[in-house]
């Protein structure tokens, strides 16, 4: 479990083909690592993976061709967002994440807003119900709060801090994101009956 919250940018140095998928190789950058070890869950550009190799700063991840199907930015070199996994008694400072992408998003528009900037994507069709204003969804492993929705987009304000620290400024119309939806949402939906 995650909160969204960043810690740290790192950047995918190699992607190495295995059978069944590809390795990884992350130079974890700023993150701290005192206590990261084999097996250990971590955040990887929204996208939970698990630990299968540390040197130094260089983090190894094995990813399924499953995920590599519905995700993005896990399969070349390139810069990845990185968060920890949450521990009980942890501060939660964006919202419960799982790590487990739902689909992926387009870019409509990223544009000035003041000092910070607008963010507008599109949605799939089977996901937009999930999607609420002044909710939360994750974007490429960042925890944000939805501003407007109209059918199947959405806009979300990236304030300067969050630019600075996330791969999110990186953004352009066209490009995809990793998506996930609010864990809260799935569950309330299911318990209604309306999935």
């Amino acid at each position: 479990m995650f909160t969204g919250i960043v810690q740290a940018v790192g950047n995918i140095t190699a992607v190495t083909p295995l059978e069944a998928g590809v390795r990884l190789t992350v130079d974890a950058g700023a993150l701290e690592r005192s206590g990261i070890a084999l097996g250990d869950s971590i955040c990887v550009q929204g996208a939970c993976l698990t630990v299968v190799s540390i040197d130094g700063a260089r983090l190894a991840f094995d990813v399924s061709r499953e995920t590599l199907a519905c995700t993005v930015g896990l399969d070349a070199p390139g810069p990845v967002n990185l968060e920890t996994s949450l521990a009980l008694g942890d501060k939660l400072g964006g919202h419960l994440v799982t790590g487990h992408v739902d689909g992926l998003g387009a870019v409509l528009a990223f544009e000035p807003a003041g000092e910070s900037k607008r963010l507008r994507l599109r949605v799939p069709k089977e996901l937009a119900r999930y999607v609420a204003r002044k909710g939360s969804i994750t974007v490429d492993g960042v925890s944000l709060t939805v501003n407007r929705v109209e059918d199947a987009v959405f806009e979300v304000n990236l304030i300067p801090h969050t630019l600075a620290v996330t791969t999110l400024a990186r953004l352009a119309p066209g490009a995809k994101v990793n998506l996930e939806v609010d864990l809260i949402a799935r569950y309330v939906e299911r318990m209604l009956g309306n999935d």
